[in-house]
């Protein structure tokens, strides 16, 4: 770990390492290989005559892009040896991510508490707030993500939609086909056996309270638009708007609010709230 951020994985096609990286990363890689930025599994500096077998992983040091500071401050909600809980802002990323590195609440985390080892449990949208868990170490990691991919983590969110949403009844449950495509900025539905659930409920004056039972990418956000109920705030659905990378003005009015489930390492009830507000 170097401040806050891991390496980077790479594995290699084989032969000389310095020729494999400038022909497949360009120069600015190759150059890492010749200033000793390059390592071996095992931590062996990679030199310019360094020949590997096929298969073989290196491992280096990303150059950190340039990031617009997310103005919001972070609270820790809750912390113990095995767990961090934080209310996390509008516009943090969980983890790094294409152009979102250094400005994403994992690495906030570890930079400010020293803890090399913390890893989500799960993952919030950039664009979503809320409650978001942390493990503290490897140990525990794998059991605290499998409560989450299992489903046993109930989940409430508060939304707020402008539009009118004359010709629905309230509780209703929607259920449908969820695709998400590597390339396209919009999950889409799709006929087929349905892969996600969500219970929308009005709550009065343009708030929802939903409640999902599955956890699609931008699942609560495709099944309000469907409703005709976009949230207020959202750059994707229905229509794709660009946002320049320092505006803050307009975040998107969805709250993770409450996470409960049992504790797998205690045993313990665990109930977590937002302190935030739509």
């Amino acid at each position: 770990m170097r401040d806050g951020l891991g390496p980077a994985r790479v594995r290699l096609r084989g032969g000389a390492v310095l020729v494999e990286f400038a022909d497949r990363f360009g120069e600015a890689a190759a150059q890492k290989v010749l200033d000793g930025e390059v390592f071996t599994a095992d931590g062996e500096v990679v030199g310019a005559a360094t020949v590997l077998q096929p298969n073989s992983v290196v491992y280096l040091y990303r150059d950190l892009p340039d990031e617009v500071p997310v103005p919001f401050d972070m609270p820790i909600v809750y912390r113990d040896e095995n767990v961090v809980v934080v209310d996390k802002p509008h516009f943090l990323a969980t983890m790094p991510r294409g152009s979102h590195v250094a400005e994403t609440a994992l690495v906030r985390l570890r930079r400010e508490l020293d803890v090399p080892e913390l890893s989500p449990a799960h993952r919030l949208d950039r664009l979503t707030a809320g409650v978001l868990v942390f493990t503290t170490r490897r140990a525990v990691r794998g059991a605290y993500q499998t409560l989450f991919a299992r489903g046993e983590v109930a989940k409430t969110y508060l939304a707020r939609s402008s539009a009118p949403h004359t010709g629905h009844e309230f509780p209703v449950t929607v259920r449908s086909r969820i695709v998400k495509r590597r390339g396209s900025l919009q999950a889409c539905e799709e006929p087929g056996e349905p892969n996600a659930e969500t219970v929308v409920e009005h709550m009065g004056d343009g708030r929802y309270r939903l409640t999902p039972r599955t956890g699609r990418t931008h699942q609560l956000r495709v099944h309000m638009n469907s409703l005709g109920l976009p949230i207020d705030g959202d750059p994707l659905y229905p229509d794709v708007v660009e946002v320049a990378a320092g505006d803050f003005s307009a975040p998107l009015r969805l709250l993770a609010q409450t996470l409960e489930f049992t504790d797998p390492i205690t045993g313990l009830h665990r109930r977590f709230t937002s302190a935030r507000s739509l």
